[in-house]
């Protein structure tokens, strides 16, 4: 994936309260994302769930964000190409300006960059839990750690357009928030249950955007390397995948997520069409 170098990037999508901690509250799962299934393979793999409650001092977003990093940092497609946190940026601002021009009444969501520990709408998020959408805030938290993560615990390969799916999915999230379709999960889990629906949904929302990106004002071209990149993330995250490596079998009545299969199945699915419509996963 290459961004336009000269494209103007738009910092004020995203507040930086790295470092800022957070404390009390209960366990942020959101409305959905990767959070849940990444907070439940913490606990597979021995952690202590307290942990996932955060325990740091500071006041999470009650305090103001400090962008003035980004702002300096962060101004085009340049930029984007030379720092991670602005890769980010690049991501979030086509991501919006797609979805704007898609959805009628579009109402923009900003992502929130956190580390350690964050108070949300949702709760109290630690970096275990991995990126989420709450719609409590109407708002996309990301541990830019995440990916790294993702690539030594997970085993995907990473890449740019790893990263990409990853905030994609969180953004389809808040497609379905504004549709009303993320108020359809119920708490149950298994293969055919509404969470799953969901989440494959969103799957197939990152897919459409990605069809799409390279006709946004920020990204010059995605590849066919790309994609592979976003498939393997997909997959690296199914649930069949997780229990399989962490627990030692799979357990299809406890999904809340799809299998690997069903996830690259749906975002290729979305990436196939270009369009919204197709991603009709009964959710």
């Amino acid at each position: 994936m290459s961004f336009d170098p000269g494209a103007q990037l738009d910092p004020g999508q995203v507040r930086d309260v790295r470092g800022r901690g957070g404390r009390g509250g209960t366990l942020a799962i959101g409305g959905g994302g990767l959070g849940l299934v990444l907070a439940i393979a913490y606990v597979l793999l021995g952690g202590d769930p307290s942990v996932l409650m955060g325990n740091g001092a500071g006041t999470g977003t009650g305090a103001e964000p400090d962008n003035s990093t980004l702002q300096q940092q962060c101004k085009t497609g340049a930029d984007a190409e030379q720092r991670p946190d602005c890769r980010i940026v690049g991501y979030v601002n086509s991501i919006q300006e797609y979805w704007s021009g898609t959805v009628q009444g579009y109402q923009p969501a900003d992502t929130v960059f956190y580390s350690d520990a964050a108070n949300t709408g949702c709760g109290t998020a630690s970096s275990q839990v991995g990126p989420f959408y709450c719609p409590n805030d109407g708002l996309v938290w990301l541990d830019l750690g995440f990916f790294d993560q993702l690539q030594s615990q997970f085993g995907a390969r990473g890449g740019r357009f790893a990263e990409a799916y990853v905030v994609a999915h969180e953004y389809g999230h808040h497609i379905q928030d504004l549709l009303g379709t993320l108020q359809n999960q119920n708490g149950q889990t298994g293969q055919n249950s509404e969470s799953v629906k969901i989440e494959l949904q969103a799957d197939c929302y990152a897919g459409v955007w990605a069809k799409n990106a390279a006709d946004t004002k920020v990204v010059a071209a995605v590849s066919k390397d790309d994609i592979a990149q976003a498939l393997d993330a997909a997959a690296a995250v199914g649930d069949d995948r997780i229990q399989s490596e962490f627990q030692g079998r799979v357990t299809p009545e406890s999904w809340t997520h799809g299998s690997s299969e069903q996830r690259q199945q749906w975002f290729d699915t979305g990436y196939a069409a270009g369009d919204p419509n197709s991603c009709d996963t009964g959710a």
